[in-house]
């Protein structure tokens, strides 16, 4: 199988780094390559993708295979160098026993210059919790407006069954800024990841009314999203799910039967 290819940076684009292209093959070379199923589901203009984040096989997926001129969110403090040392301690690895923190403080400054080379290499949107968040939206919108696609993997760690994690639902305001601009409605596509069965899933779009109260919009359209995931994993042959936690190996769900835990 051939690697997906780098375009050549097109007028206003910020070209690749040799280092970053290196980085990019290996890590086609070695993750799972992933079939796609499902494709038909794209509309043919802009829309966001969303799907369950395992882990890292999520951004992989979102760099290396989904079609089309497309942008993941990523977290924002990961493109800075001032901040990934922090953040990525925080984030991956505070969790570890006590007796082994101090490897792992050490380790999140070595990926430094790693972080910041993918991070600000790869198609990109920076993702902030502060007041920055604006600039993510207003990005993003750019994006969409120009015809390119999203690739959103929001999930967190609140428990939702054993598939998904229950999604944070701030993306979908994306649906009432791009309706302002264009006038359209901005369509939501469920994306299952399975890197256990070497697949990636696409379902059918979900569109964005506009004209219903925004908050209840919200919670309408990530629970019809994460329903849509669920279901594509329940029709697939039993298999282990990648969650979004990063937690031991032997503690990971299956895809059958479907148990809801409560929140």
């Amino acid at each position: 199988m051939r690697a997906p290819s780098l375009k050549k940076a097109e007028v206003g684009e910020k070209p690749t780094s040799f280092a970053y292209r290196v980085i990019r093959f290996g890590v086609w070379l070695f993750s799972p390559k992933l079939t796609t199923v499902g494709a038909e589901n794209l509309p043919g203009g802009p829309c966001v993708i969303v799907g369950n984040h395992s882990q890292m096989y999520g951004p992989i997926a979102g760099e290396l295979y989904v079609p089309g001129k497309h942008w993941v969110w990523c977290t924002g403090e990961m493109m800075h160098k001032e901040e990934v040392a922090a953040y990525a301690y925080r984030d991956f690895w505070s969790g570890k026993p006590k007796a082994v923190r101090w490897f792992y403080k050490l380790l999140s400054h070595l990926i430094v210059p790693l972080a910041v080379c993918v991070f600000n290499n790869a198609h990109t949107v920076g993702v902030y919790h502060d007041a920055r968040l604006l600039t993510t939206f207003r990005e993003s919108v750019q994006k969409l407006a120009a015809g390119d696609r999203l690739v959103i993997f929001p999930e967190c760690y609140d428990e939702h069954n054993n598939i998904v994690h229950a999604f944070q639902d701030r993306f979908i305001d994306l649906g009432r800024m791009y309706y302002k601009q264009t006038g359209q409605a901005l369509r939501f596509v469920p994306l299952y990841l399975a890197p256990r069965l070497k697949s990636m899933y696409y379902g059918q779009p979900i569109a964005f009314d506009p004209q219903a109260p925004l908050e209840e919009e919200r919670k309408r359209v990530a629970e019809a999203l994460m329903d849509a995931i669920t279901n594509m994993a329940l029709r697939l042959p039993e298999h282990t799910v990648v969650p979004y936690p990063n937690i031991p190996k032997g503690q990971y769900p299956k895809n059958r039967p479907l148990e809801v835990y409560s929140k």
